[in-house]
């Protein structure tokens, strides 16, 4: 029951939400998630590790990048029915939808030369 819970409590907010539902499109950084939902630094990385102890995003450095994206395999099933899922719920909500256009926008190179 430990492992539900933990991906429920990582799926009970709505800026993780919001991390995964980009996800979906496409691998990123801390710094574009930080660009795209407007938040500080620290408050992204610190839901990025509560996603990874659920099971839900993993990472991969990319020389001086750590790159996010979807789990591709998790020990927890939930994780892995809850991504499933996911991919069919929310897309049209305002706020989901918007950043999903916006995503194209957020490059780490243009946001790390500003």
């Amino acid at each position: 029951m430990k492992a539900f819970i933990r991906v429920m409590k990582a799926l009970s907010d709505p800026s993780r939400v919001k991390i995964i539902k980009m996800l979906e499109r496409k691998e990123l950084c801390v710094c574009e998630l930080t660009a795209a939902l407007g938040l500080a630094q620290p408050t992204v990385s610190k839901h990025l590790k509560l996603l990874e102890e659920a099971g839900l995003v993993g990472y991969r450095k990319d020389g001086p990048w750590v790159n996010y994206s979807l789990a591709k395999e998790s020990d927890s099933p939930y994780a892995s029915a809850m991504l499933l899922q996911m991919k069919d719920w929310l897309n049209n909500e305002k706020e989901v939808a918007e950043l999903i256009l916006q995503l194209p926008a957020f490059d780490r190179e243009r946001i790390n030369a500003a």
